[in-house]
């Protein structure tokens, strides 16, 4: 099992969303680029998603070091996701823009060992997240 530093992740996700709305914007903007066929599964008008991202991505990066609390709500996220229509393939690219966003964001300080940490955090997230659908 890959250990992360729940610290440094919960330090860079500090930096990063100091920049507010604009990580969420640069984040849908990559992932609609990156895989334009995921648009139509969202609304028109995005403020309220990005809303939603954000305050997911705090509510897992707060409870990264918690698992009792972390588990059960990676879980109805997946559960609730998959009501949505997303299916295990749209991971992999979520978790790419997710990477591009954290780096852009992080500018000088992304390095390696943070984005080894990110990738090992967000596949445990996938994981779980889809995991939970095929058990439901």
């Amino acid at each position: 099992m890959v250990r992360v530093d729940p610290q440094k992740l919960k330090d860079n996700f500090a930096l990063v969303g100091a920049n507010g709305i604009e990580v969420a914007e640069y984040f849908y903007a990559d992932l609609f680029a990156r895989e334009p066929g995921l648009r139509p599964m969202f609304p028109v008008a995005m403020a309220k998603q990005h809303e939603v991202l954000l305050a997911a991505l705090a509510q897992i990066v707060s409870s990264v070091d918690d698992p009792d609390t972390l588990v059960p709500f990676l879980r109805d996220l997946g559960r609730h996701h998959h009501g949505f229509g997303v299916t295990g393939d749209h991971y992999a690219p979520v978790g790419a823009s997710l990477l591009a966003t954290l780096a852009y964001f992080s500018g000088p300080e992304w390095n390696e060992d943070l984005e080894r940490d990110w990738t090992a955090a967000y596949g445990l997230v996938a994981k779980v997240m889809t995991e939970a659908v095929a058990v439901s």
